[in-house]
């Protein structure tokens, strides 16, 4: 089934904020193997000229999962989750996010498109992270939906 544009860029997300914490940061970066200690020691942070531990690259996208329903808007356009690859992920920072930031999400759906004939369709979602309503940083998410059964063209 295709995805229904005209829903799709319609589609309202409820604003949510997100606490980030210092412990959540350092196994943020543990995780992804990222060994510089400003990402883990107050320190270090401090001495680098952060106001506390900033958070590490691609660190964002995980707010988005503090949403009580992360993936609810591709049932709600009726994508079937078993369809969905992730296809490519961006993210633009305008400045640092640290420990102790209160981060708000606004999430829109800025295009949807087809190629192979509509065997594969991408759903691009953009999020907003704010920190007291000023922009600190941007992400976009591509989503691709497999329709097997559509002829490639």
């Amino acid at each position: 089934m295709s995805i229904d544009i005209d829903a799709a860029k319609a589609y309202v997300f409820e604003e949510f904020s997100v606490l980030v914490e210092r412990g959540r940061l350092r196994s943020f970066a543990r995780a992804i193997g990222e060994t510089d200690p400003v990402y883990t020691d107050f320190a270090c942070a401090e001495a680098a000229g952060y106001r506390d531990i900033p958070a590490p690259p691609t660190f964002l996208f995980s707010l988005g999962l503090e949403a009580p329903e992360p993936f609810g808007y591709l049932s709600d356009l009726g994508i079937d989750l078993r369809r969905i690859l992730h296809g490519e992920q961006r993210f633009d920072y305008r400045t640092p996010v640290c420990a102790g930031d209160e981060i708000t999400l606004r999430e829109t759906i800025d295009d949807v498109y087809s190629k192979r004939g509509g065997a594969l369709e991408f759903l691009v979602k953009r999020t907003e992270f704010l920190r007291d309503n000023d922009l600190v940083g941007t992400g976009t998410t591509t989503i691709v939906v497999r329709h097997p059964k559509e002829q490639a063209r």
